[in-house]
């Protein structure tokens, strides 16, 4: 059949949607598309910021500069060689400065004093490391960008008035004060920043349509892939794009169908074998029981055996027909229980009896402790004593012999309700954590060594379920196991 390849491609298939979380669509769209383009809004703040403040900056400069030319300083070294004072000098070049209004002019003689000012105010000597550095360059030029003593910015630029002779003379200083052209640059910046976060909010709004495109369907694929995993063949996606998504939702869709339609195959062709096999092994076993009993001591000991040994098979072979039965009844949804008032306790003693010889006959020793309580329920005993067979039978089958086997009943309450619970533990090879969560599914065998079809664990938390009551597996590898079941009662008639 392909239902094999089709299953492992749609296992496959669910293993990669699950890791498609929606939360990971997301944060990889904040990191790649958010994030690169924060990163560029970022780096565009940071270019226009400087742009805009080298332009100001430079536009200033290139004023204070005009006013600090070389024709300035070679006015007052000219004067000065023609036996002017600096201070004589300083007057007639203030009186005919053109950039007044713009700028601010000091006329600074070689001591360090600021003898003349363009604004008409003494001003007093204060430090101005733009000249000394003018007197130190080889141009004679220095700029200065900071705070006077009265708090206010201002950019400067110092040119050194030197002789003929390379004696320092006095200094020229123009000066602008640039706290407007900052209040200018932060209002531009703060303009550019509103228009950026405008525009972010642009991309994120309108991409988070984009984005919902993406996550509801694949949301969708999600829930359908897991019901359809948990067994729900008839889940199907509908398809509400047209794109990869979209096939996606058909491809699903196409394989639910084929694994749908492979199954119900392979579930007829277990109930028709199981059928067909039940008929003819209740022959072979009746005969063989007719043999071996009609025929005591009248037939050799090889013959009586080998009577015996078919016998034994057929019984073996039987049930696990009514394994696969019953597997067939559950995968359809026709397992029915027949219910009736039921002694809960009383069922699993009986079962006890019939097990507890086995046991003993095969060198196990059985230790309960069943509280002689009638425990109505309503229930169905035949179902019950398979329950218990099946998980004393694995509690046998995976103890080694001499190895003790514990059965404990008692009551409790959950959710306000009573329960019987049977606790049933072993001493053998136990299971290990891996594989502890998968053993009450169909198939499902921890230890290959051990006779056994996978399906009876299975049937048995069905039949459990289909009472209202709970099976919890505990294990520990080469330990032991605890199956505990609980069972939902009516009454418990408690000793007066």
């Amino acid at each position: 059949m392909n239902i094999k390849v089709d299953k492992e491609l749609f296992n496959s298939l669910i293993a990669k949607l699950k890791s498609l979380k929606t939360e990971g669509i997301t944060r990889r769209w904040l990191i790649n598309i958010i994030g690169v383009i924060a990163a560029m809004f970022i780096l565009t703040f940071i270019v226009s910021s400087f742009a805009i403040k080298s332009y100001y900056y430079n536009s200033v400069e290139d004023i204070i500069r005009a006013g600090a030319s070389d024709n300035a300083v070679a006015y007052f070294t000219n004067n000065i060689a023609d036996g002017n004072s600096i201070e004589n000098s300083a007057a007639e070049f203030v009186n005919s400065y053109a950039y007044k209004n713009r700028t601010t002019l000091w006329i600074i003689d070689d001591g360090g004093n600021i003898v003349m000012s363009s604004s008409g105010f003494r001003v007093d000597k204060q430090e101005m490391p733009d000249v000394e550095e003018a007197f130190a360059k080889p141009d004679g030029t220095a700029k200065f960008v900071g705070r006077m003593k009265g708090g206010e910015k201002i950019m400067a630029v110092s040119r050194a008035i030197v002789g003929e002779d390379g004696v320092e003379i006095g200094a020229i200083r123009v000066m602008s004060n640039i706290d407007a052209v900052d209040r200018q640059i932060r209002t531009l910046r703060f303009v550019i920043f509103l228009l950026l976060v405008l525009v972010m909010g642009i991309i994120v709004f309108s991409n988070q349509f984009f984005i919902r495109s993406i996550i509801i369907p694949v949301q969708e694929v999600k829930k359908a892939t897991k019901l359809i995993a948990d067994g729900n063949l008839n889940v199907r996606i509908e398809k509400q794009y047209d794109d990869e998504i979209g096939d996606l939702a058909d491809s699903i869709n196409t394989m639910a169908t084929e694994i749908a339609a492979a199954d119900k195959m392979k579930n007829d062709f277990i109930s028709t074998i199981s059928h067909e096999l039940r008929t003819p092994l209740t022959s072979i076993k009746g005969w063989g029981e007719t043999l071996t009993l009609g025929n005591k001591g009248n037939v050799d000991e090889l013959t009586q055996k080998g009577l015996q040994v078919i016998v034994s098979e057929a019984g073996r072979l039987e049930g696990f027909v009514e394994e696969l039965l019953d597997f067939s009844r559950l995968q359809s949804g026709r397992m029915q229980l027949r219910l009736q008032k039921t002694d809960i306790l009383a069922e699993l003693e009986e079962t006890l009896f019939t097990f507890r010889e086995r046991a003993v006959r095969e060198g196990y020793e059985v230790r309960t402790k069943v509280p002689e309580i009638p425990s109505v329920a309503n229930a169905d005993p035949n179902r019950l004593k398979q329950v218990f067979m099946n998980i004393l039978d694995n509690a046998l089958k995976y103890s080694r012999p001499g190895s003790k086997i514990f059965v404990k009943a008692e009551f409790v309450e959950k959710d306000g309700r009573e329960f019987a619970q049977i606790a049933i533990a072993d001493q053998g090879c136990g299971i290990s954590e891996e594989d502890l969560p998968y053993v009450k599914e169909k198939f499902y065998k921890a230890n290959m060594s051990v006779r056994g079809s996978g399906i009876g664990l299975a049937v048995t938390n069905e039949i459990i379920n289909l009472h209202g009551g709970f099976l919890d597996i505990d294990s520990v590898k080469d330990k032991g196991t605890l199956v505990t079941i609980q069972l939902p009662v009516e009454e418990i008639y408690q000793e007066q």
